[in-house]
């Protein structure tokens, strides 16, 4: 009988929740409490998995953290497991994204704060700057968005390593097809209605929250950008908008069903108002068509006033169902699609970021 293992990020400490050929989740006690940890990753491709948490010590900085027995104990790298080269005058503030590579065994990508990538060759333990990706010319001109200037989304190809996307708020989307030799940026179509009319399609600075990228068709992407949600056909190559029939373009995360590429999820919020879920309620909205048009699912979800929005990273789909976090602590799921939920936990500190997986 399969058992799904939920992880969960939170502003102090690391939830795991397990649960039993579909049962109800069993919630651990609290690991690396008061700690904030921003990036979870179950890594499921050895004999055994291999739990990676990117969490912020306070005063002592963040750090990569990982465990081969499901959470009973954790070890760190001898040396720092991410940190600048000296030449970069450049200091690590927080890992934003941990990513095991589909198709290199003992491969894991970071993204971090401020935007850059790491790889990793010994699964997760110790990390090397990508320096085709910092030495990019457009990097100076990369800005900070609302969370910082991060690199919060990796998208490795399910079979061919040489190619790698990856989000940068605010740089935008950029992509390699030499294994992060060289980059280029791959925003054409993504709109910046904040610049002046006539320069509101750029080479890159849009803001993106989130992308998804579903491994049976890779080369279809799901962008959640701050305005308006898209699709590409091509890696990237050209957007195409696909918000219409959504009551707000604007939210955070985007994530793609496990066994249909056509089917996506998005929570939408109101804009910038009050970023809060949209009638204060949430709901799911999912796509069976790739974005042509849009269904609303709240079964099962509370029927509101909800005050607490979705973080980017904070929303999951694998095997195991559907899963978002919210920042007033609740964790909701749902096996069927999004077509009903019901609560995992409540009352958790902030939640910044959700994986599952069936083990």
């Amino acid at each position: 009988m399969s058992d799904t293992l939920l992880a969960i990020g939170t502003r102090k400490g690391l939830f795991l929740a397990r649960s039993t050929g579909g049962g109800p989740f069993d919630v651990e006690p609290i690991q690396f409490s008061t700690v904030g940890v921003h990036s979870v990753a179950i890594d499921t491709r050895g004999a055994s998995p291999r739990l990676l948490a990117g969490i912020e010590y306070g005063h002592f900085g963040p750090s990569v953290m990982y465990s081969d027995d499901l959470g009973k104990t954790w070890k760190e790298a001898e040396r720092p497991p991410i940190a600048f080269p000296e030449k970069t005058e450049a200091t690590l503030t927080r890992v934003w994204q941990l990513a095991p590579s589909p198709s290199e065994p003992g491969v894991v990508w970071a993204g971090v704060e401020p935007g850059a990538l790491f790889r990793s060759e010994d699964g997760g333990v110790t990390y090397d700057l990508v320096e085709g990706l910092w030495e990019h010319p457009h990097r100076p001109q990369w800005q900070p968005g609302g969370g910082g200037l991060c690199l919060h989304t990796i998208v490795p190809h399910p079979t061919d390593p040489r190619t790698i996307g990856v989000a940068i708020s605010t740089g935008g989307f950029y992509r390699s097809f030499d294994g992060g030799l060289s980059w280029e940026a791959a925003n054409h179509n993504i709109r910046a209605p904040f610049l002046p009319e006539g320069a509101q399609y750029p080479e890159f600075g849009q803001c993106v929250h989130k992308v998804a990228m579903h491994p049976s068709r890779p080369e279809r992407l799901y962008l959640q950008h701050h305005f308006g949600v898209y699709r590409s056909d091509d890696f990237g190559g050209a957007w195409h908008d696909i918000g219409a029939g959504l009551p707000s373009d604007f939210g955070f995360p985007v994530a793609v069903h496990p066994s249909r590429p056509d089917t996506v999820f998005v929570l939408p919020l109101t804009a910038d108002v009050d970023r809060t879920p949209v009638g204060h309620r949430y709901r799911v909205f999912r796509s069976d068509d790739a974005g042509a048009t849009w269904q609303p699912f709240a079964s099962g979800l509370p029927e509101g006033p909800v005050h607490a929005a979705v973080l980017r990273d904070a929303m999951t789909a694998s095997e195991a169902g559907v899963f978002f976090g919210t920042r007033d602590g609740e964790v909701h799921g749902s096996r069927d699609g999004g077509e009903t939920w019901s609560p995992v936990v409540r009352h958790l500190p902030d939640v910044l970021t959700v994986r599952a997986a069936v083990l």
